[in-house]
This record gives structure tokens, C-alpha cells and sequence, in this order.
């Protein structure tokens, strides 16, 4: 028998192996690697933990725990045999490479296997005696695997969304055999039917390296010296010394390094944490001097030392070192001393200094990258969409409503990375690179001159996060003209969003006992130079984020936060009368009910009294490509519990429908009325004003009709319901009057009428 394959993690190994005999123990697997056994027609998979091996099936993989070994987990559901096993660097999770061209990633951390991943069109189907290799090979870091293609590629795959990264291609002319990343994962070892040996450069996939040797079915690198083994088909292992060249020698010896993502989320994740408070220091003791001798030390005050002849009784007349050298203070120097890591300072245990948690920015409608594409914004207008070309980007622009825009589509030698669209234009951004500076476009969608749209460059060192690095908000009229610019009181900042001249500006405001930063808001509106709210905090619940901001199409701020909860600003044009009202709580939907989904959902618009998001599966955090369905929910305001469809008392469940429905009336009717009282409203909102009105009495009617049909000794809630209809004419009054009649609630009707008699006279219930 000869090994085809193996790899170890921690305390588990395993052997893919050619045999026609049970499987050998380790030693006697090494004599026979130098045997050169020809190899025999079939193939299985064995898993070894320490020096146990287990004969398995081709259709069952079975993982034993050596430190306990009644621990044992099964893997049983695969549809064709499987060709390769790789371990995750962390042990989690296990890659099987099966014949039907489809690896499967599972999740082996629980008590029973469960499938977490599925990649088809990845790999060709090969049989399980086939020399050509298959097999998934994960980087060092975890955060992705290569795994060879039928192209005579390597792709790299993104472990966390699937998504393809970079491609190692063009080197061999045969089909890939074998593949192994370097310890720190700095290079790829690649081999092929070509007889060739490939070393890559992991950051550049440029090869670095080429050798000759034939027949190689699988390789492995040294944990941490220049050593390379290889093992061919005949049955022999290769070891070979000093693999790589001197010129090549300094990639292995460097720390580990990441796997090649086309844009890697770890370093943009880094780049957004390496932002401070705007009066912290990001190193405070990295330019602090040494503490130097003081005046007042007690050489200056004693003098030199005057003991005679005995304070030199050792001398190094001869230079033999005898002595420690003395400094300019007479002191003896630290010299013989190893010296230490990190900061040159006398107190090194402050290096480390606490650091407060602050939000990080983000730009609502935004995902991150995804493979090369991204989404720059996406909203009920349409959606600006980006794909990385390597030298250059390609820029989509599409809207939902075809007959009123035209979609367009351009190259981007700027490499925008923000947008925003609206229905008059196009707004782009671009981050400084080099000595190019920061630049903002924009393009208007429709105009009655040649050419409409302009670029403006920001000054030296400043780039665009929402307002801009500097913690300026920056405004411009829409065909470019600076209007105005001012800085940020709460900083740094976190996000922003506009409707008309209204802008809403969100930071991060002073560190509470919890040591995390308050998020604030600022409401104002820039063309007539008035505040509405300042610095005001955004009400969410603990370890909450907020994942967008908008604004609804009737100018409401809202915002939705990790918790799955949709806020609406109430009351926000009156300086401190803000309030943050819960529209949805979309945890409580019936769909979720009973466990039946998981999803979760990307915040689009609030508009026409409705919820508009895309529906996300199988955990993912944000949409991706191709273009997804918008979904829509009606407002549902968690005021009560959430309503039991099963339980045997209707009236409990109709009570609390109707109970949510005249809080969610009356928190539109006051939104409402705020918009008619602050703008020139028109003749078709303040009829939708008086509908509302009457919508809200009619919720209360059918409250009290309620109230009235369980008994008398609902009298008092009754009547407090009857209080609370906004009718003023008289009609709605009456007619919960006839409803109390109609039950015979003779007293409670008296009361009403009462009521209606006080305010047809003018006078308020507490004059009564």
C-alpha cells in the first residue's frame, strides 16, 4: 500500500490511502512508503486520532476523539463516495471533497454533524482512484481554503459567505495533483501532472519558484524550518533541506499572513477600529521621551564620592571589562541587561492603556465586499452596485421605476466606495489615495443642458466617512456649490441621512459607566439654519447596534438596529420633545412563529405605512447578488404580548389586535399632524388628516363595543375609551352611545351622552 494523502490537526490525523488490506498501523505505514508498491485499483478514506485507525465506508465518515474514545461522531448522509477530508485549522469544521463534484463543509463542533456549507461547480468529478486532486486545503488563518479547479487553477473560496477570491493561474499545464500552504501561509506549494513543483507567492499569485520531479500525489511543508516533503505515486517520500532559496527564504520566516481576499473585511474592519475618540491618543507612549536624571538627585546634593582609595579598589587598567560603564550621572548603565519588548517607557504596565468602546461608522444601503462585488447603495429608488476589475471598477446604476429613470453603467478609475441615489441624482465618493485626494461626484439623473455633473476634491489628508475624516459636515447645493460646513459636536461620526434640507448627523457622544460611548443625533435643517434636535441620544437597548438610517417617505428619521427593531422619531421638529417609537419588532412576525423560519432582514424604506426589506437566509448579514426581491410588513407596535391565534378566548386576542391597532393609528395620526403643522400642506394631506382622525375613533368604537359585550363591570374602562375619541363634531359620541344602548348599558350611556353635552358646550373633562 502506498499513501495517496495525509494531513494533521492538533491531536487528529489523517490518511487517504490506496489499500486492499486492512489499514496498517503508522510504523508499519512508514516502511512501506520506501517500498514502492505499485497501487492497487481501489480507494477509501481512513481517519486516524493519534495512533488508532478505523476502516470506514465510502459512504460514512466516522471521527473519533482519542481523548475519549466513546466519543464519536458520524457522518452518513453523503450522496456519492467521498475523495478527500480536510480539517479547519481551528478543528470545527471538516471539508469532504466527494465523486459528485460537490464538496460539503461540516460542522463538527456539536454533538451530531451538520451540514453548514455546500460548493457545486467548484471541482470536476473525479473517482476516488484518480490521481488528480480535489481536495479543499485551508489557509493558516481559517478564513479561507484553495482547492484546485478543473481549469488547472487554484481558487480560493471565502469560508464565511462562499464567495470566489483570488485565483492562482496559469502555471501548470497539467491537472493539479497536490496543493499546501506554507505555515504562515505567506506561499502555496502546488503540484501537477505537468512534473512540474510550483511555489506561489500567496499576496501576488506570481510564481516563485519551479521544479522538476514527476509523479507527486501530495506535499507538506516543515512546521518551522526550510523543509519540504513530498510523497509520488511509486510510493517514495522526499524530504528535501534548504527548499527555498535565500531570495525566497525571508516569505517563510515571515509572521503569518492572511489569505488572499480580493478586498479582505479583516483589514477594513482593522482600518475602522483604528480609530479613536477625538481627544485620545492612538500610542500615548510612543513618542514619550526617557525620564531624565533630576537636579535635585542625591549625587547633586552629596557631591562626588570622596571614600579613598578603597571606592577603587577594582580598576580596569587593562580593559578587560572588569568594571559596568557609568553614565553621565554616575550611575551604572543597563548595558549587561537583555532588552525588553515593547515601548521604551519606565512603566510598561500602562502600555496597554483601556481604550473606550465607540460605534463604528457605516454607510446606510452599503454591504461589504463579496468576492469583487458590493452594493453602494441600495433603496426604494433602486440600487448602485460596484464589481472590482483589479485595475479599475465597473459602476451599475438601476432603478425600479424604468420609465422614469434610465439605468446607466460606467467605468471607475476613481474606485468609488461610497454612494447615494435619490430621484433628482447620483452621489459618489472616493477615499484619498496616494497624493490624489478625496473627491465627491455627482450626477444628476435629468437636466436641460449638455453636461450637469461635477467632481470636487477635498483638501489634502481629509476623505469622505459620512461627513468627512475631520469630523466635518460638508454641504453642497445640488449642482455643487459649497453652501455650507461646520464641525461635528459629537465625534467621531457614525453616519448620516437626508430628506429635503433636513440632515440628520449621527456620533459618538461621552463614554458611559458601561465604558461604550453614547450614540447622538443632530436634526437640523441646513438651508434655513435651524436645529431641531441637538446631541441628542439614540434610544436602543443594550450591546444594540444601529444598522440603518433613513428616512421615511413622508421625512420621519427611523432607524434599525441589530435587535431586529424598527424606530420611528416622533415629535422631532419641536427642540426636546424627540422621542424613538418602536414601528416593528420584526422578532415577533407570525412567519417566525413556532420556529419555523430563520431569517433575518436588510432595512430598505418606510413608506406608504409599510416596512420594506430583503428577506436574508441561511445566517447571512447582508443581500448579495443576483438582485433580491424587496418583502414587505405592515407596522405592528409591540404593545402587548404577542397574540395566541390558538387560544380558545377570542376576545383576549381580538382585545389586544384592537389595542395595537389605536396605539399604531394614533402614533400615525401624530406624525401626521406634526408634517401639516411644520410644512404648507396641501389640500390631500390635511384630508388625509381628518381620515385618520376618524380611523383612530373608529379603532376606540369598536374597542368599546368590546368592553360592552363582556359585562357591566366593564363601565369605567368603557367610558375611559369613549374619553379618548378625538371626534368633536358630535356623530362618533353618538354613536357609542347607541353601542352601550344596543347592550343595555343604561348608566354607561348616560355618561356618554353626559360627555358629549360637555364638550358640545366647550368644556374639558376636568372642569367637569
Amino acid at each position: 500500500m502506498a499513501p495517496y494523502a495525509f494531513t494533521l490537526w492538533k491531536n487528529i490525523f489523517t490518511i487517504e490511502c490506496w489499500f486492499d488490506v486492512p489499514c496498517p498501523s503508522v510504523t508499519s505505514l512508514s516502511h512501506r512508503m520506501d517500498s514502492g508498491r505499485q497501487l492497487p485499483a481501489s480507494k477509501h478514506e481512513c481517519t486516524l486520532r493519534g495512533m488508532t485507525t478505523h476502516h470506514i465506508s465510502e459512504l460514512e465518515i466516522k471521527i473519533v476523539d482519542t481523548r475519549d474514545m466513546t466519543n464519536v461522531l458520524y457522518i452518513r448522509d453523503l450522496p456519492k463516495p467521498s475523495k478527500h477530508l480536510s480539517f479547519h485549522p481551528s478543528g470545527s469544521y471538516l471539508a469532504v471533497s466527494c465523486t459528485d463534484a460537490i464538496v460539503y463543509v461540516y460542522s463538527i463542533s456539536t454533538e451530531e454533524p451538520t451540514l453548514t456549507q455546500q460548493f457545486d461547480g467548484l471541482i470536476r468529478s473525479l473517482e476516488t482512484e484518480d490521481e488528480r486532486s480535489s481536495k479543499v486545503i485551508w489557509h493558516p488563518d481559517g478564513r479561507a481554503f484553495a482547492i484546485p479547479t478543473a481549469t488547472r487553477d487554484v481558487q480560493v473560496i471565502s469560508r464565511d459567505d462562499g464567495e470566489k477570491q483570488r485565483v492562482f493561474s496559469g502555471g501548470h499545464m497539467g491537472d493539479i495533483t497536490a496543493l499546501s500552504w506554507s505555515p504562515n501561509g505567506a506561499m502555496l506549494a502546488t503540484s501537477a501532472s505537468d512534473r512540474k513543483i510550483l511555489i506561489w507567492d500567496t499576496k501576488t499569485q506570481k510564481v516563485i519558484a519551479r521544479y522538476d520531479y514527476s509523479g507527486v500525489i501530495n506535499l507538506a511543508w516543515h512546521p518551522y524550518e526550510n523543509i519540504f516533503s513530498f510523497v509520488t505515486s511509486e510510493g517514495e517520500l522526499f524530504i528535501y533541506p534548504n527548499f527555498l532559496s535565500q531570495e525566497n527564504l525571508q516569505l517563510l520566516q515571515k509572521p503569518p499572513q492572511p489569505a488572499p481576499f480580493i478586498h479582505d473585511p479583516l483589514s477594513e474592519s482593522s482600518a475602522k477600529n483604528r480609530k479613536t475618540l477625538t481627544n485620545g491618543l492612538k500610542r500615548p507612549f510612543e513618542n514619550r521621551p526617557r525620564r531624565k536624571g533630576t537636579p535635585d538627585s542625591l549625587d547633586d546634593i552629596l557631591g562626588p564620592e570622596s571614600g579613598g582609595e578603597e571606592d577603587d579598589f577594582v580598576e580596569d587598567d587593562d580593559g578587560a571589562g572588569y568594571l559596568d560603564e557609568v553614565n553621565g550621572y554616575g550611575k551604572r548603565t543597563n548595558g549587561h541587561l537583555d532588552g525588553l519588548d515593547g515601548p521604551n517607557v519606565k512603566r510598561r504596565a500602562t502600555y496597554q492603556s483601556w481604550q473606550p468602546q465607540i460605534h463604528q461608522p457605516f454607510q446606510p444601503g452599503s454591504t461589504p465586499w463579496r468576492g469583487n462585488r458590493r452594493y453602494l447603495c441600495l433603496n426604494l429608488t433602486g440600487f448602485v452596485w460596484t464589481v472590482d476589475q483589479d485595475t479599475h471598477h465597473t459602476v451599475t446604476v438601476e432603478f425600479y421605476d424604468r420609465e422614469f429613470h434610465r439605468d446607466f453603467h460606467f467605468t471607475d478609475p476613481y474606485l468609488y466606495d461610497k454612494a447615494c441615489l435619490n430621484e433628482h441624482g447620483t452621489l459618489f465618493s472616493c477615499p484619498p489615495s496616494g497624493d490624489n485626494p478625496a473627491m465627491i461626484f455627482y450626477r444628476p439623473h435629468e437636466t436641460w443642458t449638455a453636461r450637469a455633473d461635477w467632481r470636487t476634491q477635498l483638501p489634502i489628508g481629509e476623505d469622505v466617512t459620512f461627513t468627512t475624516s475631520t469630523n466635518y459636515v460638508r454641504v453642497f447645493t445640488l449642482f455643487g456649490t459649497p453652501f455650507r460646513i461646520y464641525r461635528q459636536k459629537s465625534s467621531p461620526t457614525v453616519t448620516c441621512a437626508s430628506w429635503r434640507d433636513y440632515v440628520l448627523t449621527m456620533g459618538n457622544g461621552a463614554v458611559g459607566g458601561d465604558g461604550c460611548a453614547k450614540l447622538l443625533y443632530t436634526i437640523e435643517n441646513v438651508k434655513r439654519d435651524a436645529v431641531c434636535q441637538s446631541e441628542d441620544i439614540v434610544a436602543m437597548t443594550e450591546n444594540a447596534q444601529v444598522k440603518s438610517v433613513f428616512f421615511s417617505d413622508n421625512g420621519d428619521p427611523c432607524i434599525y438596529d441589530s435587535s431586529g427593531t424598527l424606530l420611528i422619531l416622533q415629535h422631532w421638529r419641536t427642540p426636546g420633545q424627540a422621542r424613538w417609537v418602536p414601528l416593528l419588532d420584526t422578532t415577533t412576525l407570525e412567519r417566525l412563529a413556532g420556529g419555523r423560519k430563520e431569517e433575518t432582514y436588510w432595512p430598505v424604506a418606510v413608506a406608504q405605512n409599510k416596512f420594506h426589506c430583503i428577506i436574508l437566509k441561511g445566517g447571512d448579514q447582508y443581500p448579495y447578488f443576483p438582485k433580491p426581491l424587496l418583502s414587505e410588513f405592515e407596522f405592528k407596535v409591540p404593545c402587548t404580548a404577542a397574540v395566541v391565534e390558538e387560544s380558545p378566548d377570542s376576545s383576549v386576542n381580538e382585545g389586544s389586535r384592537l389595542q395595537e391597532s389605536f396605539v399604531r393609528s394614533s402614533l400615525m395620526l401624530s406624525l401626521l399632524e406634526d408634517l401639516v403643522s411644520a410644512t404648507n400642506a396641501s389640500h390631500g394631506q390635511r384630508t388625509e388628516l381628518s381620515r385618520r382622525e376618524i380611523e383612530v375613533d373608529k379603532v376606540l368604537l369598536q374597542l368599546l363595543n368590546l368592553e360592552c359585550r363582556e359585562g357591566e363591570e366593564r363601565g369605567m374602562k368603557a367610558l375611559e375609551i369613549v374619553s379618548l375619541m378625538r371626534d368633536r363634531g358630535g356623530k362618533m359620541l353618538e354613536a357609542a352611545g347607541k353601542v352601550a344602548g344596543r347592550y343595555g348599558r343604561t348608566v354607561l350611556q348616560e355618561k356618554i351622552n353626559e360627555l358629549a353635552e360637555r364638550r358640545l358646550m366647550g368644556m374639558n373633562e376636568e372642569e367637569s
